[in-house]
């Protein structure tokens, strides 16, 4: 069993509320480490070992649905600021930087190599240098499917039903049952 971390301590709600902060305190590098040392074991945890890897995906993410499938690798920065609900499958690459809280509804496809970023570094060189950054963010909402190779940037809100295209970088709100895909991911067509 891992250490617990303290998930009100002041630097984590700082980036929940989106300030910015430095990043490199030692109670943020606990709960990556922490993280990272349960993902090892995760990823790590043969597939047919599947009541092992729920205990690990329960005590790795914030909370979950009853019916999910996440493969193998999976990643993710502190794990507790991501909820899932009911019948989520998150192929192969899954990486959630979730500095800020994620939020993916029910029904939920997410297709390979597909990373979820809630960090946002500092445009200058010195301050990023110094471990400045700020974090917005990600909700999915219910019944979306996002295709392999996709990239969703910090703040988005991706609404229902919508369908996000292989290869896409989602830099901004995609509205309700619609389809957007490139990079910038923008609008196909309506649903």
């Amino acid at each position: 069993m891992q250490e617990t971390i303290n998930t009100a301590h002041l630097d984590f709600t700082r980036l929940r509320r989106g300030e910015w902060m430095n990043g490199f305190t030692p109670v943020i590098g606990k709960a990556l480490s922490r993280c990272e040392d349960l993902c090892f074991r995760l990823n790590s945890t043969l597939p047919s070992r599947s009541e092992e890897r729920a205990n690990l995906l329960h005590e790795i993410i914030g909370s979950i649905g009853q019916r999910f499938v996440i493969h193998s690798p999976f990643h993710c920065d502190f794990g507790f600021n991501i909820h899932i609900g009911e019948n989520f499958t998150g192929n192969f690459n899954l990486t959630i930087l979730d500095e800020a809280d994620v939020t993916i509804g029910d029904n939920v496809f997410i297709g390979p190599n597909t990373t979820i970023c809630t960090i946002i570094h500092d445009y200058d060189a010195e301050k990023r240098n110094e471990g400045i950054m700020r974090a917005l963010p990600v909700v999915i909402e219910d019944d979306v499917w996002i295709a392999t190779d996709v990239v969703i940037l910090p703040g988005v809100t991706i609404g229902r039903g919508a369908i996000i295209g292989a290869g896409s970088v989602v830099t901004k709100d995609v509205p309700a049952k619609s389809v957007v895909a490139g990079n910038p991911a923008r609008l196909i067509r309506n649903l």
